[in-house]
């Protein structure tokens, strides 16, 4: 088995344009579309309420990033807990956050800095503390790892399978080659802005970064990270109003296998660039409802931006909010309470009836035990 970096010059990679030239313009076609819509979000001509509201939307946004990013990876993070971290990345207020994981924060922090500081100079250094923030506790699961250094000289692979059966779906290249493979990485990311295609730029930088493999873990996550920070110097907008890792994770396991067939390949990327220019194509035709979504919930905390609320009665909200207008089946009700805050039924009860009375919720029809209730998302 042969892998694409075992070949002389291996990252000078070639691709039949004929094929991407009309997924290249239907995909720009998309991204036009969706930034005529979104210019009203520009910070420049808000004023400050409207700027809180950008905001608030913006950190909808980087929730759903966060989550689905590591979600890739089979990292299951809290939702609160990103909540929480996006809150505090922006400054927005964080009454009632209290969720703190410092791999959420890490992760958020990663992908802050990729999207607000696409301007700033990438450098080994910048790489490195990602890494090191995505894991801040020296500990991969249960794994110790490095942290904020390139992979030891053990073998780098990704395998699956049972133990004694493994399948090797890639090897990366030996660890004495990362220093020059990053620093070649690097002199290429700067000298290709503004002379290649801005999105298949962001596909390649992908594709290069996860082929070599610095890392001993958070290749991914960082791999993705520089593709939205490689698409932010494109549109010269440092907030995000599509979620590509939320794409990615919809369509995973292709994911996977086009990487594979594709690090397994010569230097012909061309079915590596359709799929991503592809996926990228559908990140923004579902921005659509993911903006509308976005829109709802930052609306409905601009609205009650000055209602008291106690922790268990904003994370009530908040799991409510991010079911979207159906909410949930059936509505909520005492014993969902109860499951989602861990508190005792006369407490769910007393803190449902305060947000009724506050105009949060409304009740559905129903009576005595069958009652439940919903968001008022119109105040």
């Amino acid at each position: 088995m042969r892998y694409i970096w075992q070949y002389d010059n291996w990252s000078d990679f070639h691709w039949q344009a004929d094929k991407l030239i009309d997924p290249l313009a239907n995909a720009r076609f998309c991204q036009g579309s969706l930034l005529s819509k979104v210019r009203c979000f520009d910070p420049a001509q808000q004023s400050s309420a409207a700027l809180t509201f950008t905001r608030q939307a913006q950190a909808e946004i980087m929730i759903e990033e966060a989550v689905k990013t590591a979600a890739i990876e089979g990292q299951i993070l809290n939702r609160e807990s990103v909540r929480s971290s996006v809150a505090r990345g922006l400054g927005l207020p964080a009454a009632g956050l209290t969720y703190v994981d410092r791999h959420a924060d890490g992760l958020v922090e990663v992908l802050l800095d990729a999207a607000a500081n696409y301007d700033k100079a990438l450098s080994a250094e910048r790489l490195k503390s990602w890494q090191a923030a995505l894991f801040p506790t020296g500990y991969s699961g249960l794994t110790r790892i490095r942290t904020g250094e390139w992979r030891g000289c053990e073998p780098m692979r990704v395998v699956s399978g049972p133990i004694g059966r493994e399948k090797i779906h890639f090897e990366a290249p030996p660890a004495e080659r990362i220093e020059d493979e990053i620093k070649r990485f690097l002199i290429w990311w700067e000298e290709s802005r503004g002379n290649t295609e801005g999105l298949l730029r962001a596909a390649i930088a992908h594709f290069r970064f996860v082929t070599v493999h610095p890392f001993e873990d958070g290749n991914g996550r960082i791999a993705r990270a520089l593709s939205d920070m490689a698409l932010a110097q494109d549109e010269h907008l440092g907030t995000r109003f599509y979620s590509l890792s939320s794409q990615i994770m919809a369509e995973r396991d292709e994911y996977y296998r086009i990487l594979e067939h594709s690090q397994k390949g010569d230097k012909d990327i061309t079915s590596w660039l359709l799929w991503f220019t592809g996926c990228f194509k559908r990140a923004l035709n579902n921005s659509e409802k993911l903006i509308a979504d976005v829109l709802a919930k930052a609306d409905f905390w601009r609205r009650n931006a000055q209602t008291p609320m106690s922790e268990r009665q904003r994370k009530a909200v908040n799991c409510l909010l991010d079911a979207g207008y159906e909410g949930f089946e059936g509505g909520l009700n005492t014993r969902k309470y109860v499951s989602m805050t861990k508190t005792s039924r006369a407490t769910a009860y007393r803190e449902i009836s305060d947000l009724v009375i506050k105009g949060i919720l409304k009740p559905n029809h129903g009576k005595g035990r069958n009652v439940s209730y919903s968001l008022n998302w119109t105040g």
